[in-house]
């Protein structure tokens, strides 16, 4: 999961009415997409995990212009991610109660150099995320594959019996529990091909053998990678992909602020490229007051969720009353101010799961003022009887926009008469003091992104009673055993639909408790170059889908 540990400043809540469909103009991108050209895009990382079993990178990212998973995620301006097939024939169909998963693989889906995607690839791919070598990627599938705990990858000779390959078309799953979201699971990076003849684990990231639209011309890390047309592609095949610039070029180990600065300027081949870099809050003016450059600004609708977390088992955090009490106290509009306002900070949250993904509700079980409820909150501290000794302690990281927003909601907590004590530390100290299972805090300021979009991964790391302590999320101390069996039935339904019900009614289920504060969804901001169409960001997630980015003709 995506910890949001730096509070993102953010730019601009501009309508986007983008289309993804490669026959329709984007707003402000000077025309249609054509086919053809080179499409720059812009990084501050100083590499780029291509080798899949390192790749920690989401469905809508650059190492999936070169390979193809077994699924993968149709991303839409308006609307939630939907999961399609890609290497596979669909999403996959469940057997013994949601803990196998069976895939078949299209036909005629080949290698850059004209080989046949097996099933076997697929699986050895897999495997190969279990060598320690390999261990950096998406983990996952490692604790829900049967026998995975003690599997050390395929370099040590060994294979997996809990992936089948009864033919070569034909991949199979077998699960220690029923996993629901299975489907999304495999739409990682792992779950693309890699022949065994292929293997180098040091130098396959450079070259990973392509299945996607494009394959490697050159690599370069701390500089580029090019891009150029893989010919074995069949656009027929795959249902996200559109590849219409000839080639791309992903320029690395720039500076963040430079990258912006550029594509403002929007000077020769910057015009034909897209930074991957949030756009900073001291350029918002400068984008916002140019009616040119703000056309050529996308904003995410949504975003990661900010909260803060109440210590649940400490006094006088253990009293609901008391938790209750600071979500009516809570200024939230002081609060998104603090984080750089509506414009650059997001929207005020009410809600665990986030906009964009399945499965959200729109709620708030603590209808206030966006200024707070202070006579509510007192009336709840005075049920309580609570009489205060020592201040609550807040943890945040150090940086200007978490001392901010804890600054705000001290002041909060004061007008309803509970005194707080800020306690600024490095990124390390307050993971280690958040996550460490030492809590010695009572509250704590935190962020939170799910790395697939499915609403498990929005409440069960910041709830489950399994996720408190050892590097877990769950820094609320929330423990609760029907919270914990309706996790266990939501993430074992294998119909999303269903599924989803049952996440948007166990959010509500959560917050009666009122373990966290929802505070706001921090929104996300890239800018274009004036040549670049096809370009925007959905609901979930906050980053631009680099598959179907193009170019105008003109």
């Amino acid at each position: 999961m995506k910890k949001s540990r730096v509070l993102i400043a953010l730019v601009a809540a501009v309508a986007l009415t983008a289309s993804a469909c490669n026959a329709n103009p984007t707003p402000g991108s000077g025309g249609t997409a054509t086919t053809g050209g080179t499409l720059h895009i812009l990084f501050d990382n100083p590499t780029l995990k291509e080798d899949p079993a390192k790749s920690q990178s989401l469905a809508v990212s650059a190492i999936h212009l070169m390979i193809r998973s077994l699924t993968t995620w149709k991303t839409d301006p308006n609307k939630p991610p939907t999961v399609v097939p890609d290497l596979a024939t669909d999403t996959g169909t469940p057997s013994d109660g949601g803990k196998t998963w069976t895939y078949h693989l299209k036909p005629g889906v080949l290698y850059e150099d004209g080989s046949k995607i097996t099933s076997q690839d697929v699986k050895y791919s897999v495997e190969r995320t279990f060598a320690p070598q390999l261990s950096e990627g998406l983990a996952y599938h490692k604790t829900l594959l049967v026998g995975g705990e003690n599997y050390k990858g395929p370099l040590t000779g060994q294979d997996l019996p809990s992936i089948a390959t009864p033919d070569a078309s034909t991949i199979v799953f077998h699960l220690n529990k029923p996993y629901g979201d299975w489907p999304w699971i495999v739409s990682m990076p792992a779950f693309t091909g890699v022949p065994k003849s292929k293997e180098d684990v040091v130098h396959y990231q450079d070259h990973p053998l392509a299945s996607g639209p494009y394959k490697v011309q050159s690599a370069q890390q701390g500089s580029k990678i090019v891009l150029v047309r893989n010919k074995y592609w069949d656009q027929k095949t795959d249902p996200v992909r559109t590849a219409l610039p000839d080639s791309i070029v992903l320029d690395m180990a720039l500076n963040g602020e430079v990258i912006n600065q550029r594509i403002i300027a929007d000077q020769g081949a910057d015009q034909a490229a897209f930074s991957f870099v949030t756009l900073q809050a001291a350029l918002a003016p400068k984008v916002l007051n140019n009616p040119q450059v703000k056309a050529r600004l996308a904003v995410s609708p949504s975003g990661a969720l900010d909260y803060l977390a109440l210590n649940t088992r400490k006094a006088p955090l253990n009293d609901v009353n008391v938790r209750k009490a600071i979500e009516y106290a809570i200024d939230k509009n002081a609060v998104q101010i603090a984080a750089g306002g509506p414009v650059i900070g997001g929207d005020i949250a009410s809600t665990l799961i986030e906009p964009g993904i399945s499965g959200y509700q729109k709620y708030d079980l603590y209808q206030a003022p966006a200024s707070g409820d202070v006579a509510k909150a007192k009336a709840l501290l005075a049920t309580a009887k609570f009489n205060q000794t020592a201040p609550l302690v807040l943890i945040s990281q150090n940086d200007s926009l978490h001392v901010a927003v804890s600054q705000a909601i001290q002041a909060s907590l004061q007008k309803a008469g509970i005194k707080v004590t800020l306690k600024p530390e490095d990124d390390d100290s307050w993971q280690a003091d958040s996550t460490g299972g030492k809590p010695n805090y009572d509250l704590s300021l935190s962020g939170w992104l799910p790395d697939f979009p499915s609403a498990q991964g929005s409440i069960q790391p910041l709830i489950g009673t399994s996720e408190i302590g050892n590097g877990g999320f769950n820094i609320s101390q929330y423990s609760n055993a029907q919270v914990d069996a309706a996790i266990a039935a939501a993430t074992s339904q294998t119909d999303l639909t269903k599924a989803a019900a049952q996440w948007g009614a166990l959010d509500q289920q959560v917050m009666q408790d009122a373990p966290i504060v929802p505070l706001f969804y921090a929104k996300n901001a890239f800018l274009r170059g004036s040549k670049v169409t096809n370009f925007y960001l959905p609901p979930y997630p906050p980053y631009p889908s680099v598959l179907t980015v193009g170019l105008t003709g003109k």
